[in-house]
C-alpha cells in the first residue's frame, strides 16, 4: 500500500482536485492530508471528501505551525501501521504533478528512494523568474557541495520512498522546517545507506494561494548543510 502525504494550510482551492486525481490513479493508493489549522476550512473540504474516497484520511495539528513537523508528525504516526510499504511526498498546490506519481512508485523497485527532480536531464522549472531559477540552482548546488552528496535536486519536496528507510532515521533529532528539511532529510537517508534515484519531473509555480515558505527557511536552509556537516548524527 502507498501513502501519498500532503502537508497542507490555506489550500481549499487545490486539495479536493488534487485528491480526485491521486485516488483516481490506483486502488492501491490512499492520502493523507496533514493540515496546520487553515482558516481557509481547507480541513473541512477534505472531510467532505472523505465521504466519497474512503482511503482519504486527514490529520489535523493546532498550534505551532510548520512544513517539516507537519511530515515528521505524519511519519510517526504511519510508521506502526504495516500495510503502508511506500510513502510518497508532495505538495498541495500542483507544483509537483500528481501524474508522476504512479512512475516515481515504479521506480523503487530498484532504489529505496526516489527524488522527483528538476536538475537531471529531462527536468525543468516553468514560470519562474531568472533571479529565482538562480537561487535555487545556487542553494542546491551550495547544500550537494558541502554535503558531498551525489543528489542534484537536494530541496526538491516531491519523493518518495519505502517506508522501512524511516526505521534508520531518528526523527526526533530532525528539527529543521522548510528547504531545510528537505535538505536534511535526503542527506539522513544518503548517510544511512539507501540507494537514491532522481527522476525527471516538470516543476510548475503553484495554480492558487500563495507560497508559505519565508525568510526564515531560507536562512536556515543556508546554515543547515554546515550544521549537519559538523554534527556527529
Amino acid at each position: 500500500m502507498t501513502l501519498i502525504i500532503i502537508p497542507t494550510y490555506n489550500e481549499r482551492k487545490n486539495i479536493v482536485s488534487l485528491v480526485e486525481i491521486i485516488l483516481g490513479f490506483n486502488p492501491e493508493f490512499e492520502v493523507l492530508v496533514v493540515d496546520d489549522n487553515s482558516p481557509d476550512g481547507t480541513a473541512d473540504m477534505v472531510k467532505e471528501l472523505k465521504n466519497k474516497f474512503p482511503k482519504l484520511s486527514i490529520h489535523q495539528r493546532i498550534g505551532r505551525r510548520g512544513f517539516g513537523s507537519s511530515y515528521l508528525n505524519a511519519f510517526k504516526r504511519i510508521l506502526p501501521e504495516e500495510r503502508y510499504k511506500t510513502i510518497v511526498m508532495m505538495d498541495a498546490d500542483f507544483s509537483h504533478d500528481p501524474e508522476e506519481i504512479p512512475e516515481m512508485v515504479e521506480k523503487l523497485s530498484g532504489s529505496d528512494v526516489v527524488v522527483g527532480s528538476r536538475y537531471i536531464r529531462g527536468g525543468k522549472i516553468e514560470n519562474w523568474s531568472w533571479r529565482r531559477r538562480l537561487l535555487s540552482r545556487f542553494a542546491n548546488f551550495y547544500a550537494r557541495t558541502i554535503l558531498g552528496t551525489p543528489i542534484k535536486d537536494m530541496t526538491a519536496g516531491f519523493m518518495c520512498f519505502r517506508k522501512d528507510a524511516l526505521k534508520r532515521i531518528d526523527l526526533d533529532l530532525i528539527k529543521s522546517e522548510g528547504y531545510a528539511f528537505l535538505v536534511e532529510l535526503k542527506y539522513k537517508m544518503f548517510k544511512a545507506g539507501y540507494k537514491v534515484f532522481e527522476h525527471p519531473i516538470v516543476f510548475t509555480e503553484r495554480r492558487e494561494g500563495e507560497s508559505k515558505m519565508s525568510f526564515k527557511n531560507i536562512w536556515e536552509a543556508v546554515f543547515l548543510p554546515w550544521k549537519l556537516k559538523l554534527s556527529k548524527n
